[in-house]
């Protein structure tokens, strides 16, 4: 299903429709990087070992797997294995060269042909993966799953895979499921070691997967290489490699490279990932930092530099999440239809239908300045929609706009209800104390807006009853927090970010009734005069912490 190619195949052995199928070449140092971040190193006896690589492509991973075989071979004494190695790939014309590289590198080990070309039949198989009835218990398992969007895939063939990788949720691309069977076919204490994009870490449809790993694995290292030449040809792939144990979670190695990186810097990265030596590592061509353990659950991994994942994973372990810390996070009114539900018309309706709106806007400075929108509230106080023979006018104007509400999602699906907002209003929130956050910013932009409005929904919100909210906007317009955003967020075109309520509950901050005065009185100054070094000062020194580490 996917080629990685040990150099590029002599003309007319470049599969054909490759880009149909996934199919990517990886460069022969980072298939070494990854082999010898899985252990499978000729200095140990590989022959009772079985690795597998589950769509092998062009052979690069075997090539350099059947060198490595025979070297340990040689050492110990020992016949090459018949099953060893096992490979799969969906195109005949991929086996047949696999096996082809294989039989020719025996050869040039010293092996008989006859007996090489008889074991390349036997380790190289056609067929898919992902579709295996039972999976064959494997010591190790390596690769470079194939990149295949949802789109290409036919209906059927995506209803064969999901039923029986059941991570493969959403829009998840094909290689989320050779995570899935890789990791449920490893013996315990096996590893399997992946160069692959990274984007299920982050994005909904690896939610499953993440889940997985959390409750069933470990993760060994994660060694981002989205700037480094790891495959033959350009590719937007956003490359990672990822080895993950069947075992207990212990340390992990985390690092990033740049577009520096080669094999000589690979190989004084593996050796010092392998090693117990420093907590962190910085070359020209990498950075690296060891992490006490892996982010738990199934909600996304963090983004940045080792360092800051480090230090994320501390702040993780000692500082409860806002919500713990009796903070209720949320967004504002979504209406479905707001030319018809948003006025500035202030006798548009019964002035008790009219529900004062803070929008994006009022925020813009930092200091809440209303610009004078209503909400055209059809909702009681108790949560129910109200009766529209009690309201003429209000009556009159939903009539008015009777088809705009009726073709909504909503209205449709509740036909008897035409006139509602897609969201309830929360009667109750509308007079509190709120820190309000535009959906879309730069930087983290927490306002107070003292009660009297109601949040619209490219608005999220924060209430308290336990903080000074002047004192968490403090922390929260601190540049610790907009690290916690940045680490989880998603940006947008021009680094914008988005501050949903999913990332800003991920922020840990201490509980208020350990925060003493003076740092309580430096955080809400900061706050009131919008003074983001002040606020990140008396942030930094509330937590304990000297200073942050770059991005």
């Amino acid at each position: 299903m996917t080629s990685q190619t040990l150099q590029t195949p002599p003309a007319g052995e470049i599969p054909a429709g490759s880009v149909n199928h996934g199919e990517v070449y990886t460069q022969r140092w980072v298939v070494d990087m990854i082999l010898d971040l899985v252990g499978y190193t000729p200095d140990r006896d590989l022959a009772d070992l079985t690795i597998t690589d589950p769509a092998c492509g062009s052979g690069a991973f075997l090539v350099s797997i059947a060198e490595r075989l025979s070297q340990s071979c040689r050492k110990f004494n020992r016949e090459l294995p018949p099953t060893g190695i096992q490979a799969f790939d969906i195109l005949q014309r991929n086996v047949e060269t696999s096996r082809r590289y294989i039989e020719a590198t025996l050869v040039s080990e010293g092996w008989e042909r006859s007996a090489s070309k008889d074991l390349a039949a036997n380790w190289v198989k056609q067929g898919d993966y992902l579709l295996q009835d039972q999976d064959t218990p494997t010591d190790l398992v390596v690769g470079n799953p194939p990149y295949i969007r949802i789109e290409d895939i036919p209906p059927s063939r995506m209803e064969l895979y999901r039923r029986k990788n059941k991570t493969m949720t959403g829009r998840s691309d094909v290689y989320v499921g050779f995570y899935e069977r890789g990791l449920k076919a490893l013996k315990p204490n096996g590893k399997l070691g992946f160069i692959c994009a990274d984007r299920w870490m982050r994005n909904q449809y690896g939610r499953e997967l993440r889940k997985l790993i959390s409750d069933n694995y470990a993760v060994d290292s994660l060694v981002v290489m989205h700037d480094v030449d790891a495959f033959e040809d350009k590719v937007a792939a956003y490359p990672a490699i990822t080895v993950i144990s069947s075992a207990p979670q212990q340390s992990a190695a985390v690092v990033d490279t740049s577009k520096e990186l080669r094999q000589h810097h690979s190989e004084e990265l593996v050796s010092w990932i392998k090693s117990s030596a420093s907590t962190t590592k910085e070359h020209a061509a990498y950075r690296a930092a060891r992490l006490p353990h892996w982010f738990q659950g199934t909600e996304s991994w963090p983004m940045g530099s080792p360092e800051r994942l480090a230090l994320l994973e501390e702040l993780n372990d000692q500082y409860p999440t806002l919500e713990e810390t009796g903070v209720k996070v949320g967004i504002g009114v979504a209406t479905g239809a707001d030319s018809v539900f948003l006025t500035k018309q202030d006798d548009l309706v019964e002035k008790s239908r009219l529900l004062p709106l803070s929008m994006v806007k009022d925020a813009k400075t930092g200091n809440f300045d209303w610009t004078g929108y209503y909400l055209v509230n059809p909702w009681t106080a108790d949560g129910n929609l109200v009766d529209l023979e009690s309201y003429p006018r209000l009556k009159s104007h939903f009539e008015e706009n009777r088809a705009a509400l009726e073709g909504r999602h909503v209205a449709r699906k509740y036909p008897q209800r035409w006139y509602r907002t897609i969201d309830k209003v929360d009667a109750n929130l509308t007079g509190q104390p709120k820190l309000l956050f535009p959906d879309m910013k730069l930087n983290i932009h927490p306002t107070l807006e003292r009660g009297g409005y109601y949040p619209h929904h490219n608005l999220y919100y924060m209430v308290s009853e336990k903080w000074n909210l002047e004192v968490l906007g403090g922390i929260l317009l601190s540049r610790l927090a907009q690290m916690f955003v940045e680490a989880y967020a998603v940006r947008m075109r021009g680094g914008t970010l988005r501050f949903q309520a999913q990332y800003l509950r991920r922020i840990r901050v201490p509980r208020p009734d350990t925060l003493d005065s003076g740092v309580k009185d430096a955080l809400a100054e900061a706050f009131r005069i919008r003074d983001v070094e002040g606020a990140t000062r008396a942030t930094l020194h509330a937590y304990g912490i000297s200073h942050l580490p770059a991005r």
